[in-house]
């Protein structure tokens, strides 16, 4: 299991908490900005109610004593007051001025801005604001302060803020990571936890995922792989199986393959028998013989399942498939055709003795196919199987076609599935993939284009270097 700091928990935990603080900065930012702001109109106001004093006395002139007095619980260090009439009102003298802001043209950005440079300065400026009175806009108020005051409550109020953002983070954090917890860590712990199980001992059914009622993802993805476990076990199972059964296959059919060559040198000996019944049947039992050679020496080829060798070599296919065609040739009962119609000089990269099998094979199927076609429609004419190849997609394309019936639907369906695919009689079922193994050990592949009335077109790929 990871360990706790690198622990899904954990990461959850810090980056909730990071992205609440994270939130809080945001939040911040025009919240200090917005306090300075109030800061600045609540003096404006107090400066206002101020130069009341000065309306209530007769002359309008108000004693030393009371001008201190008033300035100082308006924190002030003088004020200003610019009346409609164009006339001024005034308290304090007007000390020398560092900063300048007027409240009603002030930006957003600006607010901000004046927030900050406030918050890292470090000497006491005295700043002069003005700004239009609350119960009078036409009035204007001008005042005079000293920053370090309201620098010190901005630094009270930042303080506030950070103890604040700091509880909540925590406890959204927490509630947030236990939820998480719940739904998602602990099932994707289980989950784990049953995998790496599994892997382990995959015949082990008590560590199975249990079932679960839940139709979000994770419910899903615990079904799933609860199903993807019986599927492999299931596997698994048919595999362990199937390899006894092909061991024993392989024994059998080594077995046999000694009898049935027993066989065969009998059966050739009654070929000289003074029966004329008995030398009329001796050749179909002798091929009949020859055919199951054939599939036990096929199949223990097939059963052995190692890894293809391939001695790569640059060659001319256009003389690979002439001399298929003269293998072929000599052993068909001369109904067919080959046709070579590779291009000249046609250089292909692969082992000539693997792809000359796989040709042979491919010749053979269709020959077989042509000749059974001519004698059923009692056509000495026979059939052609054509060659042809083209370069493509840094790809060479080779096509095995032939004029024959086509192939069946069921042998189409399962071509290339061993002891399944074969259409002709007496057929291992092999060839073809066997076949398909020889192409795909060169990098390539092999597949049926189009079989119908018309005739079967194979399409060979093999890589091509250039």
């Amino acid at each position: 299991m990871p360990s706790l700091t690198r622990g899904l928990s954990a990461r959850l935990l810090l980056l909730t908490i990071s992205f609440v603080m994270i939130g809080e900065v945001l939040i911040y930012v025009p919240s200090v900005s917005r306090y300075r702001l109030t800061y600045l109109q609540a003096r404006l106001a107090a400066a206002h109610e101020a130069t009341l004093a000065l309306d209530a006395s007769p002359d309008g002139m108000v004693s030393a004593d009371l001008e201190r007095q008033l300035l100082l619980h308006a924190r002030l260090r003088s004020i200003a007051l610019r009346l409609p009439a164009a006339s001024y009102m005034m308290l304090g003298q007007p000390p020398k001025i560092d900063a300048t802001f007027d409240l009603s043209q002030e930006t957003v950005y600006g607010l901000i801005r004046d927030a900050f440079t406030t918050l890292i300065q470090t000497e006491n400026r005295v700043l002069r604001v003005m700004g239009p009175a609350r119960i009078d806009p036409r009035i204007i108020v001008d005042v005079t302060l000293d920053e370090a005051p309201m620098r010190d409550e901005m630094y009270d109020y930042s303080r506030r803020i950070l103890i604040l953002s700091i509880v909540l983070s925590l406890m959204t954090a927490s509630m947030v990571f236990l939820t998480l917890h719940l739904l998602i860590v602990r099932p994707m712990q289980r989950i784990t936890a049953r995998m790496a199980t599994f892997k382990e001992n995959p015949e082990d059914r008590s560590q199975d995922l249990e079932t679960t009622l839940r139709s979000d993802e994770i419910g899903i993805a615990q079904r799933e792989l609860a199903e993807m476990q019986r599927g492999l076990r299931l596997a698994l199972r048919q595999r362990a199986h199937l390899a006894a059964l092909g061991e024993a296959v392989s024994k059998i059919s080594h077995d046999l393959r000694n009898i049935l060559s027993t066989a065969a040198l009998v059966s050739e000996r009654l070929a000289d028998s003074d029966d004329p019944e008995v030398r009329r049947q001796t050749p179909a039992l002798v091929a009949a013989i020859d055919r199951a050679v054939t599939l036990c020496v096929e199949t223990l080829r097939y059963s052995r399942a190692r890894e293809l060798t391939v001695k790569r070599d640059r060659f001319d296919l256009t003389v690979l498939v002439e001399d298929v065609g003269k293998a072929l040739m000599l052993s068909s009962q001369g109904r067919t055709t080959w046709r070579n119609d590779v291009p000249d000089d046609f250089m292909v990269t692969g082992d000539y003795d693997q792809l000359f099998r796989v040709f042979l094979n491919l010749g053979q199927n269709a020959i077989d196919a042509l000749d059974a076609m001519a004698m059923d429609a009692d056509n000495e004419a026979g059939g052609e199987v054509r060659i042809s190849a083209q370069r493509k997609d840094g790809k060479a394309i080779i096509e095995v076609a032939d004029n024959g019936p086509g192939l069946a639907k069921r042998a189409r369906d399962h071509l290339f599935e061993p002891f399944v695919g074969s259409s002709r009689a007496g057929g291992s079922g092999l060839g073809l993939p066997i076949a398909r193994e020889i192409m795909q050990a060169h990098g390539g592949d092999i597949s049926i284009m189009r079989s119908d009335s018309d005739g079967t077109v194979i399409c060979l790929e093999l890589p091509d270097p250039g």
